[in-house]
């Protein structure tokens, strides 16, 4: 009964998706009489391939919504020496799907932070088939460069369940980013089935993201045992990538 709820409620928030660009209803998040500097720039790239079902994306989004706004997280967030963070977060699937769901918001405070959680509860969740990390890499780059705060350090932050299916090579758009002085983490979600793409039960996709995904100065990998794991695991990752 537990899956048919999260499924029923996953399913309801499915959407038609929106073009990659700002809108309208999305630019006010971006407070444009703040131009002080932020410690951080991060873009969360979100899998959400068809391999995630309705269940999975559901707890891969609830997983984001507790970290974000988690008092441990947020206290990192004011011990930076501008007490702020610059936030996008990105979908992206197979070559032909990428989306900006949330643009640029500065998050410096328990309220930008619960802002921000609101506004993602009402995106839409959407699905597309085939998985290109690259092309979800090289995506999230060109939401870095028209950021519009500068940081010392600029983030990209991968979350996936499978490997590279398409024909772009992941290595090269990691390498595109750390020329560019980004720094690319991964989260990789494992599980006991197969995943398409290429990857056996018996593998570690956390070893793939280690070797393939992941690149730039101090670049880690941070491995989810499966999506209800996956909270734990963000927070985890987030801490480290603030402090």
């Amino acid at each position: 009964m537990r899956r048919r709820s999260l499924v029923a409620t996953a399913s309801a928030l499915m959407g038609t998706p929106i073009r990659p660009q700002r809108t309208a209803a999305l630019e006010p998040m971006i407070d444009p009489s703040v131009s002080k500097p932020v410690d951080l720039l991060l873009v969360l790239a979100v899998d959400v391939s068809s391999s995630i079902d309705p269940e999975e994306a559901y707890l891969q989004r609830q997983g984001y919504l507790a970290a974000l706004t988690d008092p441990e997280v947020l206290a990192h967030v004011r011990k930076g020496i501008h007490g702020a963070i610059g936030l996008a977060y990105a979908e992206w699937s197979g070559i032909e799907y990428q989306r900006l769901v949330l643009p640029w918001t500065r998050i410096a405070s328990p309220s930008d932070a619960q802002a921000w959680a609101d506004a993602l509860k009402q995106a839409p969740l959407q699905s597309r088939r085939g998985t290109s990390i690259a092309r979800g890499i090289d995506f999230a780059r060109g939401i870095l460069n028209v950021a519009p705060w500068s940081a010392a350090r600029r983030i990209i932050d991968v979350s996936g369940d499978g490997v590279n299916n398409s024909t772009e090579l992941v290595e090269e758009a990691r390498d595109r980013a750390a020329a560019e002085g980004i720094t690319i983490n991964g989260i990789a979600i494992e599980g006991e089935e197969p995943r398409y793409g290429g990857v056996a039960p018996a593998d570690r996709l956390e070893d793939y993201y280690r070797t393939t995904v992941i690149g730039g100065h101090d670049a880690f990998v941070v491995a989810a045992e499966d999506f209800r794991s996956f909270g734990a695991a963000i927070k985890r990752k987030l801490l480290r990538e603030i402090a």
